[in-house]
């Protein structure tokens, strides 16, 4: 066997001592975090009501021809936390829309009948009530204003393979999502926990900071990706919460919904896909479309998209898009007149259907 070049042995040394001084920095950025980590989950656990174990499974089927069935799935699994002592969970609305059947899995593993009572699209909240009262501790609901980067606390899912996650708050920004949704004071943590899906946040103090929603690699806004999770902040339920509880949604009057889903890159707004039949498809908008602006006003990004349509007026409206189509080989911009609906409408969510389901 023919030996290596002396180079190789060489390169081989300067490489292992940088992959040593990279975790030697790395265990020492993470040394002042990982004790109050392990603090929080103690804390949390001598609280006078174990906040741990307000968190519960969810299951939900879907009929397979919802609107919501050909990207979300017929058959939903996650979280979902007790927040009251009659059977209300808290979850992330997308695993029970459009839901004909639900149930509930406490601790010991038997599963409970739940109706879904409230889904709110602009935060993503969703609310259930078990058949019967659970035998379960309700968690506090704490305050999600202003939490400091770098703060620790835990992110819970009732089951997978790590329920429990020490994290620590990544950042607290305004979150734009390419279906039509934008969440003021998002919470982002790290490091990921890969059973976000209505996962509890829950702080030093034992009490609930936010509702797991999705998978992220921008956790912390930097050039190389930073996993993470971001976190539904429980402040945005409090001035809801009494009329997703009355009615089934926030009584406000309900934004335009277009039917578009939309990325932004390079200071422009792409259309990714159209639903179908939906407002964008019935007035010609097609995957690729780049939208410039929103009734003769510039947007450059997908915050500046949203807020700009949501000016126009309430669901039903008609939005002016002003886009250049690809297709056509010029740069010639079009305005395009989409007539919006509302999302509840768009999935058949019909206050009183809802009510009478629950009662």
């Amino acid at each position: 066997m023919q030996a290596l070049p002396n180079i190789t042995f060489g390169f081989l040394k300067v490489l292992t001592k940088v992959l040593a001084a990279a975790l030697f920095w790395a265990a020492l950025a993470w040394a002042p975090v990982l004790p109050s980590l392990a603090a929080a989950a103690e804390d949390a656990k001598q609280s006078p009501v174990n906040p741990l174990r307000s968190v519960v499974g969810i299951r939900a089927k879907i009929p397979a021809d919802a609107r919501t069935a050909r990207f979300l799935g017929p058959e939903r699994e996650g979280s979902g936390v007790v927040i009251d002592a009659n059977g209300l969970v808290l979850t992330i609305g997308y695993l029970i829309l459009q839901a004909t059947s639900a149930e509930v899995i406490g601790p010991d593993k038997v599963p409970v009948p739940a109706a879904v009572v409230g889904y709110d699209h602009d935060t993503g909240f969703g609310l259930l009530r078990a058949a019967r009262p659970l035998d379960i501790p309700p968690i506090e609901l704490g305050d999600s204003a202003d939490l400091i980067p770098g703060t620790p606390a835990l992110a819970v899912s009732f089951e997978g393979t790590r329920p429990m996650v020490g994290v620590r708050i990544a950042e607290q920004r305004t979150f734009a999502g390419y279906w039509e949704y934008l969440l003021e004071d998002a919470i982002f943590t790290m490091p990921p926990h890969r059973q976000y899906g209505g996962a509890a946040l829950i702080g030093r103090d034992g009490k609930l900071l936010g509702i797991g929603s999705l998978f992220v690699n921008d956790a912390v806004r930097r050039d190389t990706p930073a996993p993470g999770n971001m976190f539904v902040p429980i402040n945005s339920l409090k001035p809801i919460l009494m009329d997703l509880l009355k009615h089934g949604r926030p009584a406000k009057p309900a934004r335009p919904w277009l039917g578009t889903r939309v990325d932004d890159a390079s200071g422009r707004v792409v259309v990714i896909s159209v639903s179908p039949g939906g407002p964008a498809d019935e007035a010609g908008i097609h995957p690729a479309d780049v939208i410039l602006g929103v009734a003769g006003r510039r947007v450059n990004s997908l915050e500046e998209f949203y807020r700009r349509a949501w000016a126009q007026g309430e669901a039903g409206t008609t939005v002016a898009l002003d886009l250049v189509r690809p297709d056509k080989g010029t740069l010639e911009i079009e305005t395009v007149m989409v007539k919006s609906t509302s999302r509840y409408q768009w999935l058949n969510l019909n206050r009183e259907t809802d009510q009478e389901q629950i009662k």
